[in-house]
This record gives C-alpha cells, structure tokens and sequence, in this order.
C-alpha cells in the first residue's frame, strides 16, 4: 500500500484511531484504538478480545471490512480494507510487539486476547501531501 513519507510519519505517530465495523444488522460500530501500521505487509492491527462487539462483527461475516481513521487537528488518513481476527499466539505476539515499539508501554493482555489484521487496499488522507 503505497503512502508518501508525510503520510507514513504521521502513522508513525502513537496517536489513536477509531475503528469502524459493521454489526450484522448493518449499522456502524466506531469505537476508539490503539493500533498498529505495517507499511511493508500493508496491515493495521487492532488488539482486543474475543467478546468486544468489533471482534464479534468481523467473526459474525468473515471477509468483512472495516476502516481505521487516525485524526489530529486537521491531518487525518483512514485505512480500509478487508479485517479478519486471529487468536493464533504467534499473531497476537506480533500485533503486541509492534503496540509496545508504537506505544512504548505492552498492551494490557486479558484473557481471550486477540488481534484483528486489516488488509489495506484503501488509503485516503487530508492535509498530508
């Protein structure tokens, strides 16, 4: 997923986003996150558990999507693409290890921890050249 360098510093930036899932009745569920960009795989990683409404909408239609919207001021970029939930230990320690390097605290780690993986094929952006 290509992004200018603007784009990839704001990113960078251990602000938080909302996410946007659909419930199965098609309504919009936004809620605020932290997350994670993976420039290099083209994947945004949310860390949750398995009985948050989010997860519970991507595991209710499998190849949903979801969009991520970080905003500060007038400078925003949302990521969209197709999400999927992982409980894969090996996943849900990467999305951890990238949460801790962003955030510089580890990531609270509840049991029924998982990781929602969104495929970025859509990328938008404001006041970011």
């Amino acid at each position: 997923m290509p992004a200018s360098a603007s784009a990839e510093d704001f990113l960078a930036e251990p602000h938080i986003a909302t996410l946007t899932t659909l419930r199965p009745d098609g309504s919009p569920h936004v809620v605020a996150v932290r997350f994670t960009w993976d420039a290099r795989a083209g994947l945004a990683r949310v860390l949750t558990v398995d009985t948050t409404r989010k997860a519970r909408n991507l595991t209710a239609g499998p190849g949903g999507r979801a969009a991520l919207c970080q905003a500060v001021g007038f400078r925003w970029v949302t990521l969209e693409g197709s999400a999927t939930v992982h409980d894969a230990p090996e996943r849900v320690a990467e999305g951890a290890r990238r949460y801790t390097a962003r955030y510089g605290t580890p990531p609270p780690a509840p049991p029924g921890r998982v990781v929602i993986e969104i495929s970025v094929d859509r990328f938008t952006r404001l006041n970011l050249p």
